[in-house]
């Protein structure tokens, strides 16, 4: 059997860490597997699905190095979702339904209050034709809903293990709304037979709609204990709380704009809930053949922000300039980034260093006769990484000086920072005139 798996968004809204960590399993696996990855973008709400957003999803996948093998759009496939529909219909699995948004809301409350499962009644199935036919006088069009089998459904998880749920506790869920518009449950079953995808890799919040699309794909004549199906959980914050609330802050877009690399967000976001420890990995494709559903237990992973930058920060000291040549200030050269590049946790963070070592800035001289000294003791250029070396060795001799009460007091003068990249690279680039000028406290 080819493996054939499938990442299907709703282009609904930008990509965040759980999109993505969706994506990267689902592709992790087929290149183990070598088997297929389908992008499927699931675009039948007309009223939220936009088009810049389905640009986005593709722009940011690309940017993550997670490419497919295939691609569809469902709102291309509608006559594909009412065919089967049609095939429910006239098998009787699919049934009438016109009860209001706000009569089924009443309905629950009613549930609730009296201690019930919260699940449709099937009063549809009840309705007369007098009662049909006064529905359709009112101009009520009907929704549809699937007729489950009141029997256990259960399936091997390669992740949780053995699942089972029973029909009694789930509600008959729609597949056709009202307009006329296949709902998720329905159109994903339909593209999961037909493009043949092997196994349902997704999130755990799905599990329950597993039993029910299990039982669509049998109605609908599949063999559907040959589709696989592996529930990972869904990533938390430190605290052990849900993400939701913080995932327009988690997207793709904006780690992107903050600076972020592609490889820092994969290497995180693969091992997350995993055995394996959090490896820097420069690309998607060297995380393939330590992937194993085996390996990921049942426990939500928590997600630190924080572990992102860190992650970033290591894979940006191992960059070579060739990789970030492009996006260095204009005359920046490798020297310089391997000057500054073990103190960056961004790429980005390098503009702050090239304008300290070429354009004007403000010393900080909290210690004019020390500094005034050190002016005094400025060797002449041609200046190299031995020059800081020379001079402050000198100074300490001349003031007595030495650790932080010698180093420090220069290196607020000539960078006005406290830290940064170390100063005998620094001091060539910035040069004796600039240096001289920001010890007699000048902006230079």
């Amino acid at each position: 059997m080819t493996v054939r798996v499938r990442f299907a968004p709703s282009p609904t809204g930008r990509l965040h860490l759980g999109n993505v960590r969706a994506a990267l399993l689902n592709w992790l696996f087929a290149r183990k597997s070598n088997g297929r990855f389908l992008l499927r973008l699931d675009d039948t709400d007309k009223e939220r699905s936009r088009p810049e957003f389905a640009t986005a999803i593709e722009d940011d996948l690309r940017w993550l190095g997670i490419s497919w093998d295939e691609f569809a759009r469902q709102s291309d496939r509608l006559d594909r979702y009412e065919a089967a529909a049609e095939k429910l219909k006239a098998d009787g699995r699919l049934y009438a339904c016109f009860e209001t948004p706000e009569e089924l809301k009443l309905r629950r409350f009613g549930q609730i209050a009296d201690g019930g499962a919260q699940v449709y009644d099937r009063a549809a199935l009840r309705l007369t034709e007098r009662q049909v036919a006064d529905y359709a006088a009112e101009g009520r069009r009907p929704h549809w809903r699937f007729r489950l089998e009141h029997a256990e459904t259960g399936w091997e998880d390669l992740i949780r293990g053995r699942c089972a749920y029973h029909g009694t506790k789930l509600s008959d869920p729609v597949l056709v709304r009202a307009d006329g518009m296949p709902t998720y449950t329905l159109a994903s079953v339909v593209d999961d037979v037909e493009f043949a995808v092997s196994h349902v890799v997704r999130g755990e919040d799905h599990v329950t709609n597993t039993a029910v699309q299990i039982q669509i794909f049998e109605a609908l004549g599949q063999a559907a204990g040959e589709l696989k199906f592996a529930h990972f959980p869904l990533i938390s914050d430190i605290g052990g709380h849900s993400l939701s609330k913080r995932l327009g802050s988690l997207s793709i877009e904006n780690l992107r704009n903050d600076g972020i690399e592609p490889s820092s967000i994969t290497s995180l976001i693969a091992r997350l809930g995993t055995s394996d420890p959090i490896e820097v990995m420069e690309k998607p494709a060297d995380l393939v053949d330590g992937f194993s559903f085996s390996k990921f237990g049942r426990a939500s992973p928590k997600l630190d922000p924080d572990e992102i930058v860190r992650i970033n920060a290591k894979l940006v000291h191992r960059l070579p300039f060739s990789a970030v040549a492009d996006r260095l200030p204009a005359g920046a050269d490798a020297a310089f980034w391997e000057s500054v590049r073990p103190n960056l946790s961004k790429v980005g963070d390098a503009v702050e260093w090239w304008s300290i070592a070429r354009s004007a800035v403000m010393p900080i001289n909290a210690e004019p006769d020390f500094l005034t000294e050190a002016a005094r003791l400025l060797p002449p250029e041609p200046w190299s990484a031995d020059t800081w070396g020379a001079w402050t060795k000198a100074l300490g001799a001349s003031t007595g000086r030495k650790g932080k009460e010698l180093f420090l007091p220069l290196r607020l003068a000539l960078t006005a920072r406290e830290h940064g990249p170390e100063m005998k690279s620094l001091m060539p680039m910035i040069g004796r005139s600039r240096t001289l000028a920001r010890l007699e406290g000048r902006k230079a």
